[in-house]
């Protein structure tokens, strides 16, 4: 696994630096490795790595093939990395609203992992979007619906997803589906940010 990092590590500085013979060498070599695993972080760690080599549709397809097979895992540090590779692609398109979304995730990721420099990556790459430092007022919760911010406040006072499903009598996974669209709206990336957002009472 570690020569895997290693590996993933010189296609993206390779590629950083203007070294796309080094960093097809590279992804080559990765290939010969996440191919015999077949595990979605081998397979999603070559996508994100082979995007960088990409262009286009292909590169957009490749980060949502990474995306999809790192969030089925565990290892959270792939998945910010690959937010912030994907960002930072997509703002070189000129679609900042799409990479500001990414960029956030990967932003707030880094930060509860303790990886301040790629925190601060992701953050002058947010500037870069013209995203000024947002803090988001009590008037944000105006944009939740009535279920939304009662699902949003409960989960703020410490309520589980079960919990707060028992609360309202209805199933864990419509409680799911609120908490992905308060998050969404309120443009934090875990329910950790709540209390930050939202007001006292």
């Amino acid at each position: 696994m570690y020569s895997t990092w290693a590996t993933v590590e010189l296609v993206e500085s390779a590629t950083r630096s203007g070294a796309p013979e080094d960093a097809a060498d590279a992804l080559e070599r990765l290939s010969e490795t996440t191919r015999a695993s077949g595990s979605d972080w081998a397979l999603g760690t070559e996508a994100a790595a082979r995007a960088q080599l990409s262009e286009g549709e292909s590169a957009e397809r490749l980060y949502r093939e990474a995306l999809e097979r790192l969030g089925r895992t565990r290892i959270r540090w792939s998945r910010a990395r690959t937010h912030l590779l994907y960002g930072e692609w997509l703002r070189r398109e000129r679609r900042r609203v799409e990479a500001r979304e990414h960029l956030r995730t990967a932003q707030e990721m880094f930060r509860q992992m303790g990886a301040e420099a790629f925190a601060e990556r992701a953050e002058r790459e947010l500037l870069a979007t013209r995203e000024t430092a947002r803090r988001r007022a009590i008037d944000s919760s105006g944009e939740l619906t009535p279920h939304q911010l009662r699902v949003a406040l409960m989960a703020r006072d410490g309520a589980s997803n079960q919990e707060i499903a028992a609360r309202l009598s209805v199933s864990r996974k419509t409680v799911e589906y609120h908490m992905h669209n308060v998050l969404r709206k309120l443009g934090i990336a875990s329910r950790e940010r709540l209390d930050r957002v939202l007001p006292p009472d």
